[in-house]
């Protein structure tokens, strides 16, 4: 199989930090070379000790899921000659009690838009096999068990 490298830093400077009130702030780095600015979510620990700027997990996470759900529908609209211009996913996920008792994502939601070349149209049935193609290979989708859902727009 594969190995998929992430360093996550963050680095104290000169907060107390044993009073729980030090910045969230902290820096992904991939293995490629991306560099991504991350914090906690504010809705989790409110600003100015996360920032709101940053790239959460949970944002993180509905990210991940849209584009290899993403990818690998392109791939599959690639094989069937579909001549695909753009796609963009309005992606939503949804935290709350899972069925153990623990908080953590129910649902997620991806809502892609494909836009063909010279305004044509893959048909309901085809758009529909495509994204449960993309579906059933996604590793992340293929690694999580929150309910994720494929709503084409």
């Amino acid at each position: 199989m594969s190995e998929h490298v992430a360093t996550v830093a963050w680095q104290r400077g000169d907060q107390t930090f044993v009073d729980n009130r030090y910045h969230r702030a902290h820096r992904w780095t991939f293995d490629g070379g991306a560099e991504v600015a991350a914090s906690s979510s504010p809705s989790v620990v409110r600003p100015p000790l996360s920032d709101p700027a940053g790239v959460d997990p949970e944002e993180a996470f509905v990210a991940s899921l849209s584009s290899c759900h993403m990818l690998w529908f392109l791939f599959f609209a690639a094989q069937a000659k579909h001549l695909v211009d753009s796609y963009e996913d309005a992606a939503v996920g949804t935290i709350g009690k899972t069925a153990a008792g623990k908080t953590g994502f129910t649902r997620v939601t991806l809502r892609p838009r494909v836009t063909l070349a010279g305004g044509g149209v893959i048909e309901a049935d085809e758009l529909k096999r495509l994204h449960h193609e993309a579906h059933a290979h996604c590793f992340i989708a293929n690694s999580v068990t929150a309910e994720l859902v494929v709503e084409p727009r």
